[in-house]
């Protein structure tokens, strides 16, 4: 879609670039440049909290992870995609060496810290996920797949009025998520209930 939209700022430059040549005139500006990954961010998070229909709201959260995804470095992307593709095949030492690796390269890289911390969860060490969620918090406070990990780890440990602020949170990001919105509203009831 960008290259789609760059192709048309293109064309529309050089067709007016073309009509100014047969008249003397000032040079053609260039091209405004495109935004920077985190005015793109800051301008899908908002999409994302002002959109009510789940269906729209899901493909703007796919946006904001393929954002995410691009560490804008190519070594740590790499180590990233070797990381996944060893998790894939169960290799999760190897997938906890590249990740490692990947938060010394770029440690303000939010994502690198919610991969692991996913990772650390799947190998059942809730301690150094909740640690590795913290780090991506501190980083990126809308990252919603950490909020709904926290969200989760804190429920699986009783801590129900701590796991109902982080969906808050969640929801605070990502408001048309039902799930998110369900899992809310199970714990708001849960914790009724054992207050009376």
């Amino acid at each position: 879609m960008r290259h789609f939209r760059f192709s048309l700022l293109l064309v529309s430059v050089l067709a007016a670039a073309s009509t100014a040549s047969a008249q003397p005139s000032e040079p053609v500006a260039a091209p405004a440049t495109q935004a920077s990954p985190e005015a793109r961010l800051a301008g899908l998070f908002d999409t994302l909290k002002r959109e009510r229909e789940p269906d729209k709201a899901r493909g703007i959260a796919s946006q904001i992870l393929a954002e995410w995804d691009d560490s804008g470095s190519a070594t740590v992307n790499l180590l990233m995609q070797w990381a996944a593709k060893a998790a894939n095949e169960k290799r999760n030492a190897a997938a906890l060496d590249f990740l490692d690796q990947a938060t010394i390269l770029k440690p303000d890289y939010a994502e690198v810290w919610n991969r692991r911390a996913g990772l650390h969860f799947t190998m059942g060490d809730r301690r150094k996920a909740m640690a590795d969620i913290n780090q991506v918090l501190i980083r990126e406070p809308r990252h919603f797949g950490a909020l709904s990990g926290l969200a989760g780890i804190l429920a699986e440990n009783g801590q129900d009025e701590l796991a109902l602020k982080a969906w808050q949170r969640y929801l605070a990001v990502y408001p048309a998520d039902r799930e998110a919105q369900e899992a809310a509203i199970k714990l708001e009831e849960k914790l009724a209930g054992s207050r009376t």
